[in-house]
């Protein structure tokens, strides 16, 4: 049960509401978001939720049977719209396109990619600075400063900043430099950090887990949420399967299942969800038929010199002919 309560509330009321579940024998967890006061109450026997509306303080109460109640459409039946500011949005009929390199190489890179982004109206990049690798031999980011650099070029240029954070120690460090805090498929259920970022009131895009199932997907956004901070978007990257032929398996059927299921924003991953350059367009295009409120994807100056997932990444000619594409579709498509 979901209990949304007025923002006059008085500190009596709230008391009495509290004393009322307690008599119920439910457990009332309070969550305080950027614009909403919530209780989500647990019980063992349904409560009449009559006299729980009544109740002076109370503004509405739903029932909620999942397990992820703030993120369940049940209870919300408007889709969530995040907005970033100066006229970016994201889900609520808003459709947007994220795309920029695996990894911040450099600052030629930045401009270079900043540049394509201008030109095909794309107003959020994206970009590793602290990248989680299978191998420690490899490229691993440029860290706070390659953030730094980051933020200074797209500060400049009007474009909003994606990128992901791995550890609860970070999200301070890369609060001022971040528009979108990115949880990747490796932290989906790295509950620390998940709480850590529900303290934040920046938007945070949570990845599902390589081997991960929907509801889990769910729950993790669940715990951002429980923590105060409803701007969470959720994305299908592909996960783990017995197919050798691709990197991972694009589950298609996730976006208008996870649409079904919360009213938060869906993206989808295509580079990560195949890992094979050729069939990124195919699988964004279709992903926007699907429904989802956005494309995140990899696109490199050089894809072939790009120090991680070059072989996933569109040259920036592939990727202006797939934002036309886009741009062709999208009327045809109902992300809302």
């Amino acid at each position: 049960m979901i209990i949304r309560l007025d923002p006059a509330l008085s500190t009596s009321q709230l008391s009495h509401i509290h004393q009322t579940l307690k008599d119920i024998h439910h457990t009332a967890h309070d969550v305080q978001t950027q614009s909403t006061h919530y209780l989500v109450c647990m019980g063992k026997m349904p409560a009449d939720l009559r006299r729980i509306g009544l109740l002076p303080g109370v503004a509405d109460v739903h029932a909620v049977a999942d397990a992820y109640q703030l993120v369940s459409s049940k209870w919300k039946t408007a889709r969530t719209q995040i907005d970033l500011g100066d006229g970016v949005k994201i889900g609520g009929g808003h459709f947007a396109i994220m795309a920029g390199t695996c990894s911040i190489e450099n600052e030629e890179q930045i401009v270079q990619t900043i540049a394509h982004l201008k030109a095909q109206d794309i107003r959020i990049m994206r970009g590793g600075v602290f990248k989680p690798r299978s191998s420690p031999y490899t490229f691993r980011g440029l860290g706070l400063e390659g953030l730094q650099l980051f933020y200074q070029h797209c500060k400049a240029a009007g474009i909003k900043i994606i990128t992901e954070v791995m550890q609860p120690a970070q999200v301070a460090q890369m609060h001022d430099y971040v528009d979108i805090f990115q949880v990747g498929a490796r932290n989906t259920q790295n509950f620390n950090l998940l709480a850590e970022l529900g303290q934040q009131h920046k938007a945070v895009l949570i990845k599902r887990g390589m081997s991960g199932t929907i509801e889990e997907l769910l729950q993790s956004a669940e715990y951002v949420f429980s923590g105060g901070n409803e701007n969470i978007m959720l994305c299908e990257r592909g996960i783990r399967t017995f197919e050798p032929a691709y990197r991972n398996t694009f589950d298609i059927n996730a976006i208008p299942l996870l649409k079904e299921k919360s009213h938060l924003p869906v993206i989808a991953d295509p580079s990560h969800g195949t890992g094979i350059r050729r069939m990124v367009p195919q699988i964004a295009l279709a992903a926007a038929i699907a429904g989802a409120d956005g494309i995140l994807y990899e696109t490199h100056p050089e894809p072939e010199k790009a120090l991680s997932d070059g072989h996933q990444s569109l040259s920036h000619e592939e990727s202006a002919q797939l934002v036309a594409r886009l741009q062709a579709l999208l009327p045809f498509c109902n992300p809302a």
